[in-house]
C-alpha cells in the first residue's frame, strides 16, 4: 500500500469522526505487518477524558484482531497536526519503528518516524523487545 492509499484511508475514515464538542475530526489508517488495514476516528465523550483519539481506536481494534506488528499509521486532521502525547506514547508499545503520515483533508501530508515524535520514549514491555 502507498502512502497516499494510506493517506486516503485516513481521510474517510476521518468522515466517520463524532467530534460532537470539539468540531476536531481526526481519520487514522493503521497498515499491519501482514499488510492488512485497520481504521479509526476520534470518539469524543462530554466527560471529555472520556474521549477516544482516531489513532487509539485504530491500534486497539488491530490489537483485538490479533495484529502486534505495524508497518505505517496516517493521520488526517484539518491541519495535519502531530497525535497528541497519550497516542504516540501508545503507538510505542508496538515499537518505535512506525513510520507516521501526517496528513490533511487534500491529501497532503509530510512523513515523519514515531521515534522521531517521541524521544527518549518510556519503553515498557512492547513487542520490539521480544
Amino acid at each position: 500500500m502507498t502512502a497516499e492509499e494510506l493517506v486516503a484511508a485516513a481521510i474517510a475514515a476521518r468522515e466517520r469522526a463524532y467530534c460532537v464538542y470539539s468540531d476536531y475530526a481526526v481519520g487514522a489508517a493503521l497498515l499491519t505487518e501482514s499488510g492488512e488495514l485497520v481504521t479509526g476516528c476520534n470518539v469524543e465523550n462530554a466527560s471529555y477524558g472520556l474521549t477516544i483519539c482516531a489513532e487509539r481506536v485504530a491500534a486497539s481494534t488491530a490489537v483485538a484482531q490479533g495484529h502486534r506488528r505495524f508497518q505505517a499509521l496516517a493521520v488526517v486532521t484539518r491541519d495535519a497536526a502531530s497525535m497528541c502525547g497519550a497516542c504516540r506514547q501508545f503507538l510505542r508499545e508496538f515499537g518505535l519503528d512506525l513510520t507516521v503520515y501526517l496528513g490533511d483533508p487534500s491529501g497532503a501530508f509530510r512523513r515523519v518516524e514515531l521515534a522521531e515524535l517521541l524521544p527518549d520514549s518510556f519503553g515498557g514491555h512492547s513487542v520490539d523487545r521480544g
